[in-house]
């Protein structure tokens, strides 16, 4: 027999599928909702709905951007003026896009490859936004891409891949430095570590 009434089974199952989350916290969460009433539990499940809805990829970045008008919309960085368009930014996933923009010690571009080769997992280059950074890159006044891949084994084969085919195009390439600890993901660095490791990013 269950332990939970289904309808709070249901919901504490939903939520030990979010990373990190165990069965322990995500009754806790569960109780916590039941606790605060119907109104906060349909804004939570609404605004939850609106996330996959209203949020698509930057067709520039392939960051996330609000969907306006049922068309994706640039996201904010691509479309500041103030921004430097000779430098672009590489990183793994959204969530690092946002980790470098909490830092504020990057005023340039992004883009967003939405993975990091993995031939383990059958994650090749091929899977990534590789082919459009390319096309980015020779269709701009790009002088310097920094790769700002996770300090992993993955991320480190996906930033020499990228050397590799961006340097022949004649542009800087840089790697942030390893003031991130090895194996640390971009997300999780706090800001005054990352600002140090832009300004202390090398040539590859």
């Amino acid at each position: 027999m269950n332990k939970y009434p289904v309808p709070l089974a249901r919901v504490i199952e939903e939520l030990s599928r979010l990373p990190g989350v165990g069965e322990k916290t995500a009754g806790r969460l569960a109780f916590h909702m039941l606790k605060e009433g119907k109104d906060a539990a349909i804004a939570l499940a609404q605004s939850i709905y609106k996330l996959k809805e209203e949020l698509g990829l930057c067709p520039l970045c392939f960051g996330l951007s609000e969907i306006e008008n049922e068309a994706i919309s640039l996201c904010g960085v691509c479309r500041d003026f103030n921004r430097d368009n000779g430098t672009i930014c590489v990183v793994e996933e959204p969530s690092d896009m946002m980790a470098v923009e909490r830092s504020g010690e990057y005023r340039g571009m992004y883009h967003v490859l939405h993975g990091a080769i993995f031939p383990l997992n059958g994650v090749g280059p091929d899977a990534l936004k590789i082919e459009e950074l390319l096309k980015r890159i020779r269709e701009s006044s790009t002088a310097e891409v920094i790769l700002a891949t996770n300090a992993t084994r993955a991320g480190d084969a996906t930033a020499l891949y990228l050397a590799k085919v961006i340097k022949p195009l004649g542009l800087r390439v840089t790697r942030i430095a390893r003031g991130l600890p090895l194996g640390g993901e971009i997300e999780y660095i706090d800001a005054g570590t990352l600002g140090e490791a832009f300004e202390g990013r090398r040539e590859l």
